[in-house]
């Protein structure tokens, strides 16, 4: 009976600190074992192998979308059931001497005492009769009490970090299109201010990729929630931020290359350390994003276009130099949360989300008679 103790004192302890580390300690964690970790890695990839089974890719992506949300919910429910068992087999194995109104003294029924101290019910039909008791049920309902207390206020603070995520996600969608495209933000900025422009973009993007990486790191839950827009995605935006990078590096017009080092170096820095956070291994795509004879038909249109992206083999080594050091761990991000990538041309789907709503879905209903009563 002693063991259960141990056993129940054991896994209280590895849920309150793997709460601990995961809602209260805001960087990131190199213990090897993490309940959290294990949790998502383990439910992640059953979820994405069902989801490959739905025929329509709507459907599909709705589907990746529930799990970050549900995800926190069911890790939540664990933890607290985690801990209910914990302090039932605790007190069970100590052999505490309870009251009951009625019914035997079994485990189910120091499951039932667990439970009810754990969310404060106090309905008062099973209570401890000595001190020891009272002391452990003390303890349960305290740190039920605490428990509740802090998911109260991590989930506003969790949506707050999502929302502000989003932000620069959503805006994205007028400059590149959605999915987001290279070739069609640099058209938007083309003209005698785009050093400027360009500048200013990518002092927001780098500060945007700062936030990304603290955020993530802190939250990695976060990785999972999905844009509320189906062609957009963090990961897409991140890609593009260091497309445009390699490319103004590389000599785009005027545009001057220093904030572009700055954002590129961010920007990196996140992708790297979100693969790391989730253990997975970089490899280099098997299908070329930009292969050399697309490169070159990228500086044709953007010369038609009036802007003179460098040419020569110097600067072609170098934009791939550049590309290698980010291509592996977007391709592995990108596989891992089925999530697509940027591109540098822009595809069918490559549509401002604010064009895309059906017209002729909302069309009916509105007054099209103008406010002098005319039609």
């Amino acid at each position: 009976m002693f063991i259960l103790a141990i056993l129940g004192i054991i896994i209280i302890l590895i849920i309150l600190v793997d709460a601990f580390e995961t809602i209260i300690l805001p960087r990131r964690v190199s213990r090897r074992f993490r309940l959290a970790r294990g949790f998502y890695r383990i439910t992640w990839l059953p979820w994405v192998k069902i989801a490959t089974y739905f025929p329509s890719e709507k459907f599909r992506r709705i589907y990746l979308g529930i799990y970050g949300p549900l995800s926190l919910i069911v890790l939540l429910v664990l933890w607290a059931i985690g801990l209910i068992v914990g302090f039932a087999l605790f007190n069970f194995g100590m052999n505490i001497d309870i009251i009951v109104s009625h019914g035997p003294k079994d485990f189910i029924t120091y499951l039932y005492a667990s439970g009810t101290t754990f969310f404060t019910l106090g309905l008062g039909d099973v209570y401890p009769a000595k001190h020891i008791g009272r002391i452990s049920f003390v303890i349960e309902a305290g740190t039920g009490f605490s428990f509740l207390a802090i998911i109260i206020g991590y989930l506003p603070t969790l949506y707050q970090a999502f929302s502000h995520r989003e932000t620069q996600v959503t805006m994205l969608d007028a400059r590149a299109g959605s999915p987001p495209a290279a070739l069609l933000l640099l058209s938007v900025y083309k003209g005698k201010d785009m050093d400027n422009s360009l500048t200013q973009l990518l002092e927001s993007w780098e500060i945007w990729c700062a936030e990304l990486l603290e955020i993530q790191l802190s939250y990695p839950v976060l990785s999972y929630y999905r844009s509320q827009h189906d062609r957009q995605s963090w990961l897409s935006t991140l890609s593009l931020i260091l497309d445009i990078s390699a490319l103004i590096l590389v000599g785009v017009g005027n545009v001057s290359k220093r904030q572009a080092q700055f954002t590129f170096a961010v920007a990196r820095h996140a992708v790297v350390d979100l693969t790391q956070v989730f253990r997975l291994t970089p490899h280099f795509p098997q299908i070329e994003r930009l292969p050399a004879k697309d490169l070159k038909h990228l500086r044709e249109i953007l010369k038609k276009r009036g802007i003179i992206l460098a040419y020569g083999k110097k600067e072609d080594k170098y934009f791939e130099e550049l590309r290698n050091l980010y291509e592996p761990y977007l391709q592995v991000l990108s596989e891992y949360f089925h999530m697509p990538l940027s591109t540098f041309f822009p595809s069918a789907e490559s549509e401002e989300e604010w064009k895309s709503t059906p017209w002729k879905r909302f069309s009916k209903n509105i007054d099209r008679r103008r406010p002098n009563g005319k039609m």
